[in-house]
């Protein structure tokens, strides 16, 4: 069984973080001051096997196999709790796999651009395009860190590059290349989430960037049908790293999301929680 390396804040639901490919749990730490005015989260921000400080065995050598490993940490660490699962990404798809397993236990689904659809030749992508280039600043940086921040940055800028060298960087630095190659090979999950599992009756929101070159944004369509309560938002000017490009209207997103997930874990202890009916799309 894989040792599952994870960082935990705060206290109360839990709520489980799961970061991109080839990147670690620090992606996603940049998330927490959407926490500072809010109590009553212990947010667990996991490393997937061979990144971060997850060491990956040779048993890890596919999608399948990070789906499992996390499915265990969750039965180990949060065990018949209700919790909340947020997946970024690769992320995303393992999450939506969390949920398939775990169903009406799991009480709310972010996906922040998240991969729909595993084989990158079948995504529906925009062509990749910068809204605000800064020759300059690529010019005074470590060509490697300029190369890893050109090709994913959609606007360039000191501040975004701050974010990007605090949050992204070091866990492409310190990545196992042969264990994320071994699950490079065979990314696909063998079942698709979705087909295995009833349709997900919690709170749900796809945050997506209209500029992401990597997994797209139109591709989170098909899987509105399985996901009735969802919210889904497409931001401009974002790219994959939606978050880092805009993080104040991912902030308002998510914020909006754990207000309703706290409604329906509240449900479960005799509360009245809000309900509608059909996927909602936002663009912002």
């Amino acid at each position: 069984m894989t040792r599952v390396h994870h960082v935990g804040k705060g206290s109360g639901t839990p709520l489980l973080m799961i970061h991109g490919f080839c990147v670690d749990h620090r992606l996603l730490l940049s998330l927490e001051p959407l926490f500072e005015p809010r109590t009553g989260w212990r947010r667990i921000y996991v490393d997937l096997p061979g990144m971060g400080h997850t060491v990956a065995g040779p048993e890890i050598d596919s999608a399948d196999a990070v789906a499992a490993s996390v499915v265990d940490f969750v039965r180990a660490e949060i065990g018949d709790q209700r919790f909340a699962v947020l997946g970024n990404s690769f992320g995303g798809l393992i999450a939506r796999h969390v949920a398939s397993v775990f169903g009406d236990q799991v009480a709310g689904l972010a996906l922040l651009c998240p991969v729909v659809i595993s084989d990158a030749a079948g995504r529906t992508v925009p062509p990749r395009s910068v809204v605000v280039e800064d020759a300059d600043l690529l010019s005074g940086l470590d060509p490697d860190d300029a190369a890893e921040y050109a090709d994913i940055a959609v606007i360039q800028s000191a501040e975004n590059f701050e974010r990007f060298r605090t949050w992204v960087l070091p866990g492409l630095r310190c990545r196992d290349r042969r264990a994320t190659a071994r699950i490079a090979g065979r990314y696909s999950l063998s079942r698709d989430p979705e087909a295995s599992a009833p349709a997900f009756g919690g709170p749900v929101v796809f945050i997506t960037g209209r500029r992401d070159h990597v997994v797209g944004y139109s591709d989170v369509e098909r899987l509105l049908e399985h996901y009735p309560q969802a919210v889904s938002a497409v931001l401009e000017d974002a790219g994959h790293n939606a978050h880092l490009d805009q993080p104040e209207r991912t902030e308002t997103l998510l914020g909006d999301w754990l207000d309703r997930v706290e409604l329906n874990v509240g449900a479960t202890n005799g509360l009245e929680a809000c309900a509608g009916s059909r996927p909602k799309m936002w663009r912002a």
